[in-house]
Parts: C-alpha cells; structure tokens; sequence
C-alpha cells in the first residue's frame, strides 16, 4: 500500500481547528490521509460566548471543559491532536491595551515553542504544514505568535544542527497559510441571504470594511473543494460548546447556499520543496509524486 500522506495544521487555541479549514481536513482524513491538529494554548483565557454554558461547573473548571471540547471536536473531524501546552495570552483590550501575563504563549522566547514544535513535527513527519498568515488571520497575540511559531519550525525541523534530541530531522515540503476570512465570500453569502428573503448577519461587517484593506481572498493560490463535510466541520464546531452559540452567525447560511456558492476552502502556498501549478485544487499537490516517486 502506498504510503499515507500527513498534514498538520497548527492552531493557537482550541476551537480555531474546527473554525479554520476543518471541512478539508474532514475530506483528507476521509480519503485516508493522516492528519494532525497541533493547538499552543489551552485557551485558559477564553470567555464563554454560549449564554447555554455560561452556568457554575463551568466557569471555574474552563480550562478542563475546554479539554473536553476539544478531544469530542478531534474525534469528530477525525484527527490526531496534540497539545503544545502553552498558556493562552488572553486578547488585551484598553486604549492602551495592558501588558500580556507574564508565562503566556505570546511572551515565550520564540525558541522554546519552536523547540516543542520541532518535536511534534519529527515525530509525525507531515509533509504539509498548514498555518496562520503573519496578521496571525486576525491580530491576536497568540495567533501572531502561532505563525512565528510555525515558520521557524518549518525551518528548523529539517536541520539537524537545530534542536538536537528532539527527533530524527524531517522536512516537510510544502506550508500553506490558511484564508477563511474573506470579504468577497460575506458578500456573497450576504447577497444570497437577502435575495432568499432571508436575515443577513453580514450587513454591519460590510458596511465596517475597511476599503483600503486587502481582502485575504487576493492572496489565495489553493481551493479546497470540501462542501461535503459541511456537516463535519459545523459538528465540530457545536463541539465547543463554551465558545460557539448554536444560534451564532457560524450557522446563519444555510449548507445548500453554502454548497452553492462557496464549496470549498481556501490557503496561500507559502514555501514548496516540490513541484506545483497554480492555482491549485490540493493541498498534496506534487507531494504525492515525490513521495510514492
């Protein structure tokens, strides 16, 4: 049997795997793919954002509940998950913001999470690592410091001057970072809700857009058709109990104007080891050839 393929998608908290490209990585575990979601943080600093959870037993046992979420989450899409371990920075809020804790993810020296990433990375050996872009997808401490993260990692697993005792070296040969967040795909999906006579969740989020922002979606060179885990990632999703309302925007399009419009999900190639065409429909592109070469 040819060899399995791996991917590993690198997030900051739990819950971010089920939000950002879990309906592909439900399609690559389906066609037999191994796939590893690696989380920083255990999300300590999370609030809860479901009035249904918001109750005692809760509250002053998150940092367990989360834990909880997460393993059902992982064994929704399928997954291995490993946790990296690092404490959540929290997202300062204030004109100016307060200083981050002390001891949180965001404030480590960046070699002593590379190092935790290196030895996850020679140890499940993907070929293709998937990340945040360097805003961090939106410009939280511990997203930005999770794309930090990522790339010396990338680099540093194949060398084996780096991190000795962490592992045999291993390259993976593609990084991609991952795009979910894109204002053509609201206003898509704004249009289609209103002409359906339907309530749009968008209309503010639009009319806030920033014109002299790009939209993430310029920058993307891979689409991931996956609308048939639709279902999958919106499970994964519910799985968070304590961070995703049922009655949220998440959930607002209904899945055959999802399938409809937008069936797939988008990355930005960022380095690749081997080679590809762009656009690409697949985050293995070209990494098959080499690897069943």
């Amino acid at each position: 049997m040819a060899e399995k393929l791996r991917l590993m998608t690198v997030h900051a908290h739990p819950d971010d795997e089920s939000s950002k490209g879990a309906a592909s990585t439900a399609r690559y575990v389906a066609e037999g793919h191994d796939v590893m979601v690696v989380t920083c943080t255990g999300g300590e600093a999370g609030s809860i954002l479901n009035p249904a959870m918001d109750r005692p037993g809760v509250v002053e046992n998150l940092p367990e509940v989360r834990r909880r979420e997460m393993a059902e989450a992982a064994e929704i899409l399928g997954v291995r998950h490993r946790w990296m371990g690092f404490v959540d920075s929290g997202l300062p809020e204030g004109d100016p913001p307060p200083p981050l804790p002390e001891g949180c993810f965001a404030k480590q020296p960046l070699e002593v999470p590379t190092e935790e990433l290196v030895r996850i990375v020679r140890e499940f050996r993907p070929h293709v690592l998937v990340t945040y872009d360097e805003n961090g997808g939106y410009p939280h401490p511990d997203h930005v410091k999770c794309h930090e993260v990522s790339m010396a990692a990338f680099d540093a697993a194949g060398d084996p001057d780096r991190f000795p005792g962490t592992g045999e070296p291993w390259q993976p040969l593609k990084l991609y970072y991952g795009h979910g967040f894109s204002r053509k795909r609201m206003q898509l999906f704004h249009d289609a809700l209103l002409e359906r006579g339907m309530e749009s969740p968008y209309g503010e989020w639009l009319r806030k857009w920033d014109s002299s922002r790009q939209d993430p979606y310029e920058r993307v060179t891979t689409q991931v058709e996956c609308a048939d885990y639709f279902e999958v990632r919106d499970d994964a999703l519910r799985a968070h109990a304590t961070q995703i309302d049922p009655n949220s925007r998440w959930f607002a399009v209904p899945l055959d104007i999802q399938r409809a419009i937008w069936p797939t999900e988008e990355y930005e190639l960022v380095r690749s080891l081997v080679d590809t065409t762009l656009p690409e429909d697949d985050l293995f592109t070209g990494v098959q050839e080499r690897v069943h070469a």
